[in-house]
């Protein structure tokens, strides 16, 4: 996601951004929106400044190189929020720009732009998907009964923001427990043109029942196992080597392989505790609803402080962010 400014004697006179992807990028779409726009044009460009929260390109991929259009228009100075991780790029546009003569600022916002893209910058940098936790407590601590029976704990504006946020990511992650006693379809159905995620499913010995929402071929998913790798229709068994050690960094990394940028772990307790202990997440997003159970089972626990606490109907939303640095 990249944004860009032009601006003229203090003014701003164009804006683009990444509309999609194979698109044209965010620098080309302002500068087209000068051309489009002013009758001197050039002139202008050659009097202004350019923003941009990402460094531009300087290699051929679905479009061709921003810094060559920069270039060409002669735009003097360019102000870039952070660099580019991507190999291709991190630091090639920048060098590319000054060799033309360009001033060039970096790092203006820079925090912010790189938040702007944490799950680009998640798997460029570190090989796996932005991680997120969910799930829900009651006010006392409890995620779940003890009796493995299905009891909701959050409130029905909360499961709406849920499901916004399913339509926000690439991925959700569920345990075998949670599939076999939830039949979750972890679909986007209360987003009015949601899209729908990929479906991830651990079930180490493939015992769960076919009857399930998750293996009805509506949504691409992927089965981790220790027994088989087979497509069928749309169920992808991936067979992983171990399921003794390292199991949450086996699926982080090929969840990377798939090209999965971000991915919502929501459940159950075992599965959200496995990645925690193992230090493999970026948020938390722990829903704390006003009752008391007095008895079940506990939910995960983290030791970092919530970042936020927004409130969600009658609910508690606390936001956690891990301490990792990309």
């Amino acid at each position: 996601m990249v944004g860009c400014v032009i601006v003229n004697d203090g003014q701003i006179i164009a804006e683009g951004y990444h509309e999609q992807y194979g698109a044209p990028h965010a620098e080309v779409n302002a500068i087209r929106a000068v051309l489009d726009n002013f009758e001197n044009a050039e002139t202008i460009l050659k009097k202004s400044e350019i923003y941009v929260s990402l460094e531009p390109c300087a290699h051929y991929g679905k479009t061709p190189p921003c810094v060559d259009f920069i270039i060409r228009h002669a735009i003097p100075k360019v102000i870039i929020g952070c660099r580019d991780p991507f190999d291709q790029v991190n630091g090639k546009g920048i060098e590319i720009l000054r060799h033309a003569g360009i001033e060039v600022i970096t790092g203006v916002l820079e925090a912010e732009c790189e938040n702007l893209n944490k799950r680009f910058f998640t798997r460029v940098r570190m090989q796996r998907p932005y991680i997120i936790l969910k799930w829900a407590q009651t006010a006392d601590g409890y995620f779940a009964p003890e009796n493995d029976s299905q009891e909701w704990i959050s409130s029905e504006s909360s499961k709406l923001l849920v499901h916004k946020w399913r339509n926000e990511e690439d991925a959700i992650l569920v345990g075998k427990n949670t599939a076999l006693i939830d039949n979750p379809q972890l679909n986007t159905r209360l987003i009015e043109g949601g899209r729908n995620p990929k479906r991830i499913l651990i079930d180490r010995r493939l015992e769960l029942p076919k009857s399930l929402h998750l293996f009805d071929q509506l949504t691409e998913t992927i089965v981790f196992n220790e027994i088989k790798t087979e497509v069928s229709e749309n169920v992808k068994y991936i067979q992983l080597e171990d399921f003794d050690y390292y199991l949450p960094q086996l699926i982080a990394y090929q969840l990377y392989i798939f090209d999965v940028q971000s991915v919502i772990i929501e459940g159950g307790a075992k599965t959200l505790d496995m990645f925690i202990k193992a230090r493999l997440w970026d948020e938390a997003r722990v829903f704390v609803a006003p009752k008391n159970w007095g008895r079940g089972i506990k939910a995960p626990a983290i030791a970092t402080k919530p970042a936020e606490v927004i409130a969600v109907g009658p609910d508690s939303l606390q936001i956690h962010y891990a301490t990792t640095v990309l």
